[in-house]
């Protein structure tokens, strides 16, 4: 069973039924600055903060994988460090 979809339709379930419970209820958002918007409804506050907060995610997790890409190499093994048990040990004379 596609255990992705199942748990992409409770959430998606979840989404709507928090809206649907929500639809009522409004509060006001102020910026600080002089900007505030009146009897936004709640659902949409969340929403908005939710998308917001993952396209500000959204650089940082692409930075992070490419970082980790440039790393390493396809079809090279990485070596253990000298002494770390993976090899003899370096002669110092």
């Amino acid at each position: 069973m596609p255990w992705r979809l199942v748990i992409f339709i409770l959430i998606g379930v979840v989404c709507l039924a928090f809206t649907g419970l929500n639809l009522e209820n409004r509060c006001d958002i102020s910026f600080g600055f002089g900007i505030t918007f009146s009897q936004v409804p709640v659902f949409l506050t969340a929403f908005s903060a939710f998308v917001l907060g993952m396209l500000l995610a959204l650089p940082l997790a692409v930075s992070f994988r490419s970082k980790r890409r440039l790393g390493r190499k396809p079809g090279k093994k990485s070596s253990p460090a000298p002494g770390a048990g993976g090899g003899p040990e370096p002669v110092i004379e």
